[in-house]
């Protein structure tokens, strides 16, 4: 059985001021939602963690079978000597994949649950002895300022999972340049983007029958009720997950079961049966809108990699800079 709740944080526990806006903002607008980079307490991590084994849920199984499929021609177009940089780096499941196949000379997850990012990084130095394992705990959608260490080392960023896809095209593109500037001109950039396809797979891999991608969505309130001193009424909300064709996307929401009303660090908030808590995104792209996306975040896709089904693609960019003309 899922454990949805966790022990109390304790009473003299900092409020996350941004997480406080966040969520107070997202509440109070017509159309309510709130960023999905606040699933990831640490529940909400162990969470996600059991999706990515699930057999409905694809994106991780094909990436990791693709990345070690292609991860010698990776090496040979990045070349040696690189420090990885991995955004929003979780557990780090994918990561071994990948350093097993290129000469790594450092390697710096990037990841806003702190905890959880310190314990997967023990992990990789434990399996990778001298390897240089630096974590930066932090978020990853604005620049960040990586370890002396390696401000010199050609770097080789890396983003699986088709996280990108949690953003709007816009929000997007402001991510990659982010990135640059994170990295610097002359970088390379390793991401994984989601397919566009039938709603058949689609829907099942962000609606599953164990019930363990409703427990991650509805964590969202718990943790709101926990951290920010709300009384939401988790038992009257309900996960929903549907495909929207026009914006090519699988959102998630958290229904009201119920007409309800509830109370986030003194703000009262009500909201009427059926209405929603827009919670994520996940947007699929076909390669061309892959390339456009990334083209316009100020990289230049070089190889690009998808496996037999065309469910899910590896795109290598570069960092170039950009021409004075078209």
């Amino acid at each position: 059985m899922l454990r949805l709740d966790e022990t109390p944080a304790p009473a003299a526990a900092m409020v996350d001021p941004a997480f406080l806006a966040d969520v107070l903002a997202g509440l109070s607008a017509e159309r309510k939602a709130i960023p999905a980079r606040w699933f990831y307490d640490r529940r909400g991590s162990e969470l996600f963690e059991e999706i990515t084994k699930l057999p409905e849920y694809y994106p991780t199984r094909v990436e990791t079978t693709l990345l070690a499929e292609v991860g010698g021609e990776v090496a040979e177009a990045a070349g040696k000597g690189r420090a990885v940089i991995e955004f929003g780096s979780g557990s780090s499941a994918k990561t071994p994949t990948l350093l097993r196949s290129i000469d790594a000379a450092a390697y710096v997850p990037i990841d806003i649950s702190g905890d959880f990012l310190r314990e997967s990084a023990a992990g990789l130095a434990q399996a990778f002895p001298g390897l240089p394992v630096l974590p930066v705990e932090g978020n990853f959608m604005r620049p960040v300022a990586l370890p002396q260490i390696v401000a010199d080392l050609p770097k080789l960023g890396f983003f699986p999972g088709s996280t990108i896809g949690n953003l709007v095209p816009r929000s997007g593109v402001d991510l990659l340049r982010g990135m640059i500037e994170t990295l610097g001109l002359g970088a390379m950039l390793l991401i994984g983007m989601d397919r566009v396809k039938g709603e058949d797979v689609l829907v099942p891999a962000y609606d599953d029958r164990q019930g363990v991608t409703a427990a991650f969505n509805l964590n969202l309130l718990h943790r709101i009720n926990r951290e920010l001193h709300g009384d939401v009424p988790v038992e009257r909300f309900r996960h929903v997950a549907c495909w929207n064709d026009s914006w090519a996307r699988i959102e998630m929401h958290l229904e009201a079961t119920e007409d309800v009303a509830f109370a986030i660090a003194g703000h009262r908030f009500t909201m009427a049966k059926g209405e929603t808590i827009h919670s994520e995104n996940s947007h699929k792209y076909d390669a061309r809108s892959a390339r456009q996306l990334l083209a316009a975040g100020g990289w230049t896709p070089i190889r690009e990699w998808t496996d037999p089904e065309g469910l899910f693609s590896l795109v290598l960019a570069e960092a170039k800079a950009e021409p004075s003309a078209p």
